[in-house]
Order: structure tokens, then C-alpha cells, then sequence
């Protein structure tokens, strides 16, 4: 309890910076970052430490969770080959060329120590890599890829990272083993979250009842796979994502809509609060850093840290560009049906937005402190600074200058094409709830709430085909007004039910993107929530 007015403090600030970011249009996790330095420097404040167990456990999981939650399985698959080579081979290329970097530039560092480095700074975040392009109205395959990669190119570094800490402390490594490790640790991660997954919908489908506790399971979902994973020396990392992804897919089937809307809102805080504290507390570590700096001067560390950035920076261009003309000219020789991502625009977007978080902060904290023969571990205190550069250099100048590169390239989508999609779903819906009351409501339908049924789906169709239907004295009459109103809310609920059972027919076919598809669905429950209420009050 000691802590609980730091605690306090931080939930406050964390309110008023997330307001003010909305309103001066910057990304929240830089200007959260930027307070938290600010805030370190406050003379007297009690030192706040951001251990390896409170990032890995506590950030971690449920953030890649909820990110997964609302990724769209058909945009992962159709775009698994480009994240695949962002996820595994860019990140492996990052950490190869930060580790050439680390041993020819920086005094003291050994092979495998540049390796730990690499390993340490090349993933990119996946809390960042959302922020960052949120409300940016980026092309959605472009959004698709950015959210596919973060999901899962940790897996990749935290393997390899693994790997570069083994060489340091053994001074051995055999390429042939870390490659088998990679293929079995991810393969496993996959597999619990698979296993994890399938058995929360078994177990929801037939036993849990109440949105409220479906809504605490689903809570329980990612550190379970986390932990379990972990428990088979598999990655936590995929067994969290795996589980959203499949809960993802199956969410607009098995959930009441009174548990969407509840686990909706209570994720959409739990992530705010997460993602806000994790970014004030890196921005808080700088005091511990500092002080921690060894042999090298600080303008020394400062430039190192700068010179890795670059190259991290560098190297992710440098791999975007080729690797994706080279996979589009082997498709056409091949004679393949594949889209590769070439729109030279796009792919600067996607080389300019690797933006470093939580991860590379916790993986380096997580360094150990000794060897095996008991000297301290080398250059810790240099491989901690240099990560804390690399975050704050690529959150804040890569995140504030991509909104002026996307304005530049002309890369956003208008708000115009978005509500295109949109209104295209909404009319095919519209026009299948008014076949549906043409060939099975009125058959058993009272005449004067069939008419007002119908009235106000014509009137709904009109507008979406761009006409104005006006009735009577120019304003919209209240439907229950006439007829029978039981049997008109009646209807009202089985049109509703028959355009879910329409949505989730989209939703398998992968006819319309997740964003339209979600947002649909929000409006059905906020329908259904309404027809309940007015149903329980004519009840009454």
C-alpha cells in the first residue's frame, strides 16, 4: 500500500495526457513516454522499477491478447506470407546487422554480446504499432500486416535472444539446436493456444452463463496460455496471440450480445490502463539507467544508443523494399494467384512504422546479473541504455513524423471510402431482413405491425440508396404507435436474430473487412438491448 499513491498519481496522469494527446493529435504512447521522463526527473520522487516478471506476465499477455481479439483471422491468412518475412526474417536480419554494428562500433562487446543486443531491439511493439497508426486511416492491408507482424515477431526475438544469452554464459552455440528450439517453441506456443482456446469455447458454449463471468474468463484467457506455454518451455508469446485469434473468430457466435457489449467496454479500459502505464514506466526508468551507466561516459552511451537506432531504423527499410519485389517477381514465375505488397508508398509506410516498446525494455532488464562463474554479466548496464535509446528514438521520431509521411505519400483513406464499405453491408443487410419479412413474417404477422415493419425498412433502404423518404407531416412516425406492439418488438428481435446469422455468414467469408463487420455487429447489440428494455416496459 505504500506505493498506492504513486498509483493513484499515475491513473490521474495518465487521464488528463490521454485527453490531451486526443486533442493535439499525437500518438498517446509518445507524449505517455515524454511525462514519464519528465516525472523521473522530479527530485525526490521514490524510484519506480519495471521488473522483467511484471512486463513479461502482467503487460504482456493481455495486451498481444486484445490486440489478437480484434485482428482479423481472414486479413492474418491472406497476409501471412508478408508477416512471416517481417516477423521472422526481418526480425533475424535486424538483429544480425545491429549485432555487426555492436561488435565493429562499440568497445567491449563480443559476438554473441552483440547478439543479445540485436536480439533485444529488434522486434517492433505491438501497443505502439497500433497507437501509432490509429485514426491515421491507413489502408486496411496495410494496417493488417503492421498488426500481423507486432503479434507475433516476438516470438522470434525472444528465441533468439534466449540463444545469444545461452552463448554469453556458456560461450557455446550450435545453429543447427537454436533453429530446432525455434521451430518447437513456437510450434508449441501454437499449440497451447490452440488447446487453450478451443476448450474456453467448449466450456463457454455449454457451462458458462452470465456475462459477467464470461467476461472474467476471458480475462483469465491470456495469462493461462502465457503461463502454460511458459510451463512447456514454449512461447507464452504465441499461446496469448493464438488464443485471441481464436476467440477472434469464433466471438460473433458464441457471446450474447449482452457480453459483448459488457467485455467490450471492460477491455476497452483494461487495455487504456495497460498501455498507459507501461509507457509512463519506461519513460520512468530513466533515473535507474542513468545511474546504472558503467565505463562509458554518457555522450558515449548517448551516441551508441543513437548509432543502434539508425542502423535498427536502417535495416528495416533496407529489408522491406527488396524482399517484396522479390516475392512479387517469384509469384509471377511461378505462375502464383498471390497479391504481393509493391505500392513503393506502402511499403515506406510500412519500413518507417517499426516503432520499439515494452518488449526490447523487458528483455533487457531481463539480462542476468552474473555469469556462471559469478563476474558480473558484460556490458549490461551499456545493452539496458542503449534499448532505452532505441525505444524512446524510435516511439518519438519515427511515431511523430509518420502522420507527415502518410499526409505526404497521400496514403489515407478518406473517411468517404470507409463509409462506402459500410453502407454496402448495411444495405445488403436491410434488403435481406426485407426479403425475410416478405417470405416468413407476414405470414404470421398482424397486418398494421407488418406495415410499419416494412415502412421503416423501406425507410432505412431509401436512405442508404442515398433517398430521403419522408412520411406524413415530414417527420419519422414511432412505429409502435399502431398495430399490436408485442407483435411488432416480436418481429423487431427476429430480424435482428436473422441479420446475425447474415453477419457471421460475412464474417466466415471474409466478405467485408473486421472494422465494418464489428461495427455492424455493436449496432445489432445496441438494438437488441434496446428491444429488451421497451418489451420489459410494455411488460409492466
Amino acid at each position: 500500500m505504500q506505493h498506492l499513491d504513486i498509483i493513484l498519481f499515475l491513473l490521474a496522469l495518465l487521464a488528463g495526457l490521454y485527453s490531451v494527446a486526443d486533442r493535439i493529435k499525437v500518438s498517446y504512447p509518445i507524449l505517455l513516454v515524454v511525462a514519464g521522463l519528465g516525472i523521473s526527473l522530479i527530485p525526490g520522487l521514490p524510484a519506480v522499477h519495471l521488473t522483467p516478471d511484471v512486463a513479461f506476465l502482467l503487460f504482456l499477455p493481455p495486451l498481444l491478447f486484445d490486440a489478437a481479439r480484434h485482428m482479423s483471422w481472414h486479413d492474418f491468412r491472406k497476409n501471412q506470407a508478408i508477416i512471416g518475412r517481417l516477423a521472422i526474417g526481418l526480425v533475424l536480419f535486424s538483429t544480425a546487422g545491429v549485432a555487426v554494428c555492436a561488435y565493429y562500433m562499440i568497445p567491449g562487446f563480443t559476438w554473441p554480446l552483440a547478439f543479445v543486443l540485436g536480439a533485444i531491439v529488434s522486434p517492433p511493439d505491438a501497443v505502439a504499432a497500433t497507437s501509432a497508426t490509429k485514426g491515421l486511416n491507413l489502408p486496411k492491408r496495410l494496417v493488417a500486416v503492421l498488426e500481423g507482424e507486432s503479434l507475433i515477431n516476438d516470438a522470434t526475438a525472444l528465441v533468439t535472444y534466449r540463444y545469444a544469452v545461452a552463448a554469453v554464459l556458456s560461450t557455446t552455440f550450435v545453429l543447427w539446436q537454436a533453429a530446432l528450439q525455434f521451430v518447437l517453441v513456437a510450434g508449441g506456443g501454437v499449440i497451447v493456444g490452440g488447446i487453450i482456446g478451443y476448450g474456453f469455447v467448449f466450456v463457454q458454449r455449454r457451462f458458462l452463463r452470465g456475462a459477467t463471468v464470461e467476461t472474467l474468463v476471458t480475462l483469465l484467457l491470456p495469462f493461462v496460455s502465457y503461463v502454460l506455454a511458459e510451463k512447456f518451455h514454449a512461447s507464452g508469446v504465441l499461446a496469448a496471440v493464438t488464443a485471441g485469434l481464436f476467440v477472434s473468430w469464433r466471438a460473433h457466435e458464441i457471446f450474447s450480445y449482452q457480453t459483448r457489449m459488457q467485455m467490450n467496454n471492460f477491455w476497452d479500459v483494461l487495455i487504456f490502463l495497460l498501455n498507459g502505464l507501461v509507457f509512463i514506466l519506461i519513460g520512468l526508468q530513466l533515473p535507474e539507467i542513468i545511474n546504472s551507466i558503467g565505463d562509458h561516459t554518457f555522450g558515449e552511451m548517448v551516441t551508441y544508443g543513437l548509432l543502434i537506432s539508425a542502423v535498427v531504423i536502417a535495416t528495416r527499410l533496407i529489408w522491406v523494399f527488396p524482399t517484396a519485389h522479390l516475392a512479387n517477381w517469384f509469384y509471377r514465375m511461378l505462375k502464383i494467384e498471390k497479391s504481393a505488397l509493391v505500392n513503393n508508398r506502402y511499403l515506406l509506410i510500412l519500413g518507417w512504422s517499426g516503432m520499439r516498446g515494452v518488449v526490447s525494455l523487458a528483455t533487457a532488464l531481463a539480462l542476468p546479473l552474473t555469469l556462471e562463474n559469478g563476474a558480473d554479466f558484460p556490458e549490461r548496464n551499456t545493452i539496458l541504455f542503449i534499448t532505452f535509446v532505441v525505444i524512446l528514438v524510435t516511439l518519438v521520431f519515427q511515431g511523430l513524423t509518420l502522420p507527415w509521411l502518410i499526409k505526404w505519400l497521400k496514403l489515407g483513406e478518406t473517411p468517404e471510402k470507409a463509409m462506402t464499405e459500410e453502407r454496402r453491408l448495411r444495405l445488403v443487410m436491410a434488403n435481406a431482413a426485407y426479403e425475410f419479412v416478405e417470405t416468413d413474417l407476414q405470414k404470421r404477422m398482424d397486418p398494421r405491425a407488418l406495415e410499419n415493419v416494412k415502412n421503416r425498412l423501406e425507410r432505412q433502404i431509401s436512405y442508404l440508396n442515398g433517398v430521403l423518404k419522408v412520411e406524413g407531416n415530414g417527420h419519422a412516425q414511432e412505429a409502435e404507435t399502431y398495430g399490436p406492439i408485442t407483435d411488432y418488438h416480436q418481429s423487431e428481435k427476429e430480424i435482428v436474430s436473422q441479420q446475425r446469422k447474415l453477419l457471421i455468414q460475412m464474417h466466415k467469408k471474409g466478405a467485408f473487412s473486421a472494422e465494418v463487420l464489428r461495427k455492424i455487429e455493436q449496432d445489432l447489440d445496441a438494438r437488441s438491448l434496446m428491444l429488451e428494455g421497451r418489451q420489459a416496459f410494455i411488460k409492466s
